[in-house]
């Protein structure tokens, strides 16, 4: 029952995507800044789309005697469909959120890691084209690569997509702009981390 639970509330999720995107909305942001990352899997979602309605055009002509099969199969490849245009819109209006106190790291709908500032002992961008998994460590490429990593001062608790904790240290993921993600998030962290001045000695 929670498995069924957890992929309703998944598709739930894509669904009200569909609908921030068309409206041109994102979901989250409040007083943050997006980092988005969707850009590097357009080309590939579109290909997935694009296979998924060829196939519907075969399989309708192979069924054509077959008309109880051939409108199930159809079904099932315009469902296909819709979760594919659904995980890239959710890609799109959920981005990374970087605001005063923490770095929202995101993908999708499935993903969603809440990072406190203080705990980024540091940031930096690395290209990344191979992924072990490892403990502690979530890594969250896009089009099989990512453009940051995010080394912790501490662990910080990711649920997983079925709802298992997990324990992480050493967080990578992918954003269009990486350059600008590792520049704003240092911009911030040092006004953060900074012993406060001592307060001048009374005479």
């Amino acid at each position: 029952m929670r498995t069924a639970h957890v992929l309703v509330r998944h598709e739930l999720r894509l669904v009200v995507s569909l609908w921030l995107w068309a409206a041109r909305r994102r979901h989250g942001l409040g007083e943050g800044t997006a980092f988005g990352y969707s850009r590097g899997q357009g080309t590939m979602m579109l290909g997935f789309g694009f296979v998924i309605v060829i196939e519907s055009i075969m399989m309708s002509v192979l069924l054509r005697n077959h008309p109880a099969v051939q409108r199930a199969w159809f079904m099932l490849d315009m469902y296909t469909l819709l979760i594919i245009i659904g995980l890239h819109a959710a890609s799109v209006v959920r981005p990374h959120v970087l605001d005063a106190g923490s770095l929202r790291v995101r993908r999708a709908a499935h993903v969603d890691l809440r990072i406190p500032l203080e705990k980024i002992a540091h940031v930096r961008r690395e290209l990344r084209t191979t992924h072990e998994q490892a403990d502690g460590e979530l890594n969250l490429a896009i089009g099989a690569q990512t453009t940051v990593t995010l080394e912790l001062t501490e662990p910080v608790a990711h649920v997983t997509f079925l709802g298992r904790r997990r324990d992480v240290r050493l967080v990578r993921l992918h954003a269009d702009d990486a350059t600008d993600l590792v520049h704003a998030i240092n911009a911030i962290k040092p006004a953060r981390t900074s012993p406060s001045p001592q307060p001048d000695r009374l005479v």
